[in-house]
């Protein structure tokens, strides 16, 4: 729904800078086919975009002259989305991955995040406005089942941290204990496909993070205001993968040989690069589960390595070493 709904802004942007666009013209502009492109002027016409097409040869597409814009109008969950896609693009924990200039991309997530949000209804602007602007990415996000959110405990959770609003929820631990929790929430990560809450815990007196997809329901504000406390942390991401760390997930240590200035920039985000000579490094991660990402990661440092810990990845490495051989070997390869 998230890329229909950003797809279908483009357009959106495309006819409004745009008197007339060529129909292959446009669905090139839009990485889409003909077929496509038509569903996706359908979408902006049950919206109320006055939408004019023009059929033959060299037919095409054009916003009617002189048409008032409806609001852009979209529902809870794609006006979430949308912000918190454009707000981590704007961070750089999408445009990281990008091959050509990553800062255009971020400070063009950054535009279109301003301008999303400008035409959204009241309602939905403000819920949006409140999780983009209390979300911390941690690291890039990983492959794999990511636990389903639900919207409204991630809008009320965030605008309870931008409001400074103490807050009460129902938590699910790991081990099943279901507790009641008093809170003052501090800020939202997204850490490796997962979500956290960084919060004061009012009852254990110390502060914790909780994982939004085991809070039950939207939490329940309070009404009572709260003076933020210091977090024992440089920010929040970090405070999660410390927390994680604590917990008894297992630590990927690797030996790269690479400069470890080359390997910051290249996986720096996602791990803790220290000197090992003049072209070497250590590489330490601490994934929140035993996942395959490490093993992306140091593919994708672009240097040599030798797994020190833990051994059970060197058979992993062995595992993906294989499949790639076997697709390399296929034709065409």
């Amino acid at each position: 729904m998230a890329n229909t709904s950003s797809r279908t802004l483009r357009l959106l942007s495309l006819l409004q800078n745009h008197r007339f666009w060529p129909g292959p013209e446009l669905a090139g502009r839009l990485g889409v086919s003909p077929r496509t492109l038509r569903r996706d002027v359908g979408r902006l016409r049950e919206l109320g975009y006055p939408v004019t097409a023009h059929p033959g040869v060299d037919g095409g597409y054009q916003l009617a002259p002189g048409a008032a814009l409806p609001p852009l109008v979209v529902d809870d969950e794609e006006a979430i989305a949308l912000a918190v896609g454009l707000r981590l693009a704007a961070q750089g924990a999408v445009a990281a991955q990008a091959d050509a200039a990553p800062g255009a991309i971020a400070e063009a997530a950054a535009r279109a995040l301003a301008k999303v949000t400008q035409v959204m209804p009241p309602r939905l602007r403000r819920r949006a406005e409140a999780v983009a602007a209390m979300t911390e990415p941690g690291t890039w996000e990983r492959p794999g089942q990511a636990p389903a959110i639900n919207t409204d405990v991630l809008a009320s959770t965030a605008l309870a941290c931008r409001d400074t609003e103490r807050l009460r929820f129902a938590y699910t631990a790991a081990s099943g204990e279901r507790t009641q929790r008093h809170v003052e929430p501090h800020r939202l990560v997204a850490l490796d496909r997962r979500w956290y809450l960084v919060a004061y815990d009012l009852t254990r007196n110390d502060w914790r993070s909780f994982r939004l997809d085991r809070i039950a329901d939207a939490p329940q504000p309070t009404g009572v205001p709260f003076r933020p406390r210091a977090l024992p942390a440089a920010d929040a991401a970090e405070f999660v993968r410390r927390n994680i760390s604590a917990t008894g997930t297992f630590q990927v240590k690797a030996l790269v040989e690479a400069p470890a200035e080359v390997i910051r920039q290249r996986i720096g985000r996602w791990s803790t690069v220290e000197e090992a000579g003049p072209a070497r490094c250590h590489v330490t991660m601490t994934p929140p589960d035993n996942s395959d990402w490490p093993v992306i990661a140091l593919g994708m440092a672009g240097a040599d390595f030798q797994v020190i810990d833990p051994p059970e990845l060197t058979e992993r490495l062995r595992d993906w070493s294989a499949r790639f051989a076997r697709a390399a070997a296929q034709p065409g390869g």
